[in-house]
């Protein structure tokens, strides 16, 4: 693809791309407005298992801007979705995670365990009340044959005032007790994208993938062969670009002026 104006699908973060933190950024409504006048299928993904599609769907609201729930893929549901292809409900489980992952979990016919005795999945996802019994509960349960299933391997997400801990540092955490290295589901791993590709029904060598992170974002969408577009306005800075080994086809400042290159095949 030569130019973001060849595109026929669009997959894009959001932490860092929309908003950061409980900040909307510039472009957004402006965004989805010419999608829709464009008539180009997209699909929102998120490494953030805490974020359900109805939530994602009030909070753009907010920010003047209207999607569907399916216009949305979070870790928590493509977990769900890979869980359920190896180890069909009613299998128990025991999670570590927000509201959002353990209601997918649940939804979808998972019994969830408060303790770690005899289940076959440890499911982690971010968890900001996460403390020294649930690392426990979780280690035990690896270290007596469950598996071990990561939403995300981010080791920080963006706020307002700067980096956070994010689920990779969980993860860590859990892989330091046990010695077991967890199958992680979200970017840069490829099944987010696989499922994502076929929720959006394009082909990957005509859609973008638009994020503001290098390492997982750019990277999975370059390994899942889409084109790929930065914005600087979330966790990769430009310094950053000069150092990196990984490189984006496109570099925008921010949602403004990705919108400036798509909007330019309009009359």
């Amino acid at each position: 693809m030569d130019a973001v104006t060849e595109a026929r699908g669009l997959i894009m973060d959001m932490d860092g791309v929309l908003w950061r933190g409980a900040d909307s950024l510039p472009g957004v409504a402006e965004l989805f407005e010419a999608l829709r006048r464009r008539s180009i299928p997209f699909l929102l993904v998120t490494n953030n298992a805490s974020a359900s599609p109805a939530n994602v769907q009030r909070k753009l609201r907010t920010m003047g801007a209207e999607i569907e729930t399916h216009e949305v893929l979070g870790s928590s549901d493509a977990t769900v979705a890979w869980l359920r292809n190896r180890m069909p409900p009613p299998a128990p489980v025991y999670a570590i995670g927000e509201q959002a992952l353990l209601e997918a979990l649940s939804l979808a016919g998972y019994d969830l365990h408060q303790r770690s005795d005899g289940v076959s999945a440890v499911v982690v996802g971010i968890d900001r009340q996460v403390d020294w019994s649930k690392l426990t509960e979780a280690s035990l349960a690896i270290r007596a044959g469950a598996i071990f299933v990561g939403t995300n391997a981010d080791p920080s997400f963006p706020m307002e005032r700067g980096l956070a801990p994010g689920n990779g540092a969980i993860l860590a955490a859990i892989q330091s007790a046990t010695g077991i290295d967890p199958v992680v589901i979200g970017k840069p791993e490829p099944y987010l994208f696989t499922h994502a590709l076929q929720r959006l029904g394009t082909n990957p060598e005509v859609t973008i993938m638009l994020g503001d992170r290098l390492e997982t974002d750019i990277l999975g969408g370059q390994r899942a062969g889409l084109a790929t577009a930065l914005v600087l306005t979330g966790v990769t800075s430009r310094d950053d670009l000069q150092h990196a080994s990984i490189q984006p086809d496109w570099i925008f400042d921010d949602l403004p002026h990705f919108l400036e290159a798509f909007n330019e095949a309009e009359p």
